[in-house]
């Protein structure tokens, strides 16, 4: 393949205009989503659509046990939703003595997860359509079967081996027949079942009620104190957007404990630098952009943590006077210290937009890869290892407690 400098990146798409959109990483979860928009439902309604039926359709990035987040423009002013979840209460920093950094499988790494939260707080606050209605396609897809997309088979091969020890993961992903090949008809009848309580339920299942139950018990067996007034008690959090500028343009994120704050961190330091004035991908431009991302991915590993947990304060770490600390660390002539490999890390994003106004920015999240490896038996419930995020040392604002 000979390299075209007319035609620079990989793509070559037309842009697409229409008075409703969706677009996201599964063609049947853009589907989803397109079918929630005629049926006379909003951006939200669509948004949550494809969400839940990513679930099911692309399990390597995320599933009923992960965390979401949402930026939503309603028209009139921007809001912000943080459905990640929280340790247990009664998780102490001595559950992990012996251990020199968070385990990255297992109950231990998880978190409670919030994204079935996520769905019902946008559908109540913001969505059109009966929230049971925004099931159908992932029920459908779970009960009937979907075909394995080519990018999601080789993770679910990878994760087979990986969670190899995991009889539950097992059973529910793989199966005597093996991890499943690209086009391979792939049902997930356990998690169309937690689907459909679910929906009936509004959510009230999974936090109350027998999915709930059903992840205590798994959980007890493995002694993780999580307890049914853990999930009871979650709520996801409505809050106000923080943003930087780059030039004329004011970027938003999700505050703390998103991670998002290092992206406005890394804006804040490109637009000192004077980025916008380089020449686009040239190396001057490349090498700039490499260094604010190394030194606003140092400051959030050193500081973000539970916003209740900080030293500072997410405003603290964007003022004029510590992006100059930071940017003045940066020259053209040579590259800052190497940090240790970043780690990585499975989300789906998906975005949607109606002819109203309404925009719906939406991450929904394992952490990484298909998770934490436990998927409580029965119910295809695939929990998120969010909680490997925490860190060990004692004085860290980041360091793993109860309710954190």
């Amino acid at each position: 393949m000979t390299f075209d400098y007319t035609q620079p990146y990989a793509s070559a798409r037309s842009p697409v205009f229409a008075k409703n959109v969706i677009a996201t990483s599964q063609p049947l979860a853009t589907q989803a989503g397109i079918d929630a928009l005629r049926k006379g439902g909003n951006a939200c309604d669509a948004a949550l659509a494809a969400a839940i039926t990513l679930t099911v359709v692309e399990p390597n990035n995320n599933g009923l046990g992960s965390d979401a987040f949402a930026l939503i423009w309603d028209g009139k002013s921007l809001q912000g939703l943080n459905a990640s979840g929280r340790t247990p209460s009664k998780l102490d920093p001595s559950y992990f003595e012996g251990k020199t950094s968070m385990p990255q499988r297992g109950w231990p790494s998880t978190t409670i997860p919030g994204a079935v939260s996520a769905w019902v707080a946008l559908s109540e606050r913001l969505g059109r359509l009966p929230f049971q209605s925004l099931f159908e396609h992932a029920i459908h897809y779970a009960r009937e079967g979907f075909l394995v997309g080519p990018k999601t088979a080789p993770y679910w091969h990878h994760a087979a081996h990986q969670f190899r020890d995991y009889a539950s993961f097992q059973s529910t992903f793989v199966g005597p027949e093996g991890p499943p090949n690209p086009g391979d008809l792939k049902r997930l009848p356990d998690h169309a079942t937690s689907l459909t309580d679910i929906a009936a339920t509004k959510g009230e299942s999974f936090y109350r009620g027998a999915l709930a139950e059903a992840m205590v018990r798994d959980a007890a067996a493995h002694d993780y104190p999580l307890t049914m007034n853990d999930l009871a008690n979650h709520q996801p959090e409505w809050v106000p957007p923080i943003s930087a500028t780059l030039g004329s343009s004011e970027l938003f994120e999700i505050p703390p404990n998103s991670q998002g704050l290092m992206a406005l961190i890394a804006l804040r330091i490109l637009d000192r630098l004077g980025i916008l004035g380089y020449q686009l991908d040239s190396a001057d431009s490349i090498h700039l952009q490499a260094e604010a991302i190394r030194l606003a991915y140092d400051t959030v590993s050193q500081e973000l943590a539970d916003s209740s947990s900080m030293r500072v304060t997410p405003e603290d770490l964007l003022t004029d006077r510590f992006i100059r600390t930071l940017s003045d660390q940066v020259s053209l002539e040579q590259a800052g210290q190497p940090l240790s490999p970043l780690p990585a890390s499975d989300t789906v994003y998906l975005c949607a937009a109606d002819e109203h106004g309404m925009m719906v920015s939406f991450i929904q999240s394992n952490f990484r890869g298909f998770g934490s490896g436990i998927v409580v038996p029965g119910t295809g419930i695939a929990m998120q290892n969010r909680g490997s995020g925490f860190v060990l040392k004692e004085g860290h604002p980041n360091r793993v407690a109860g309710g954190k």
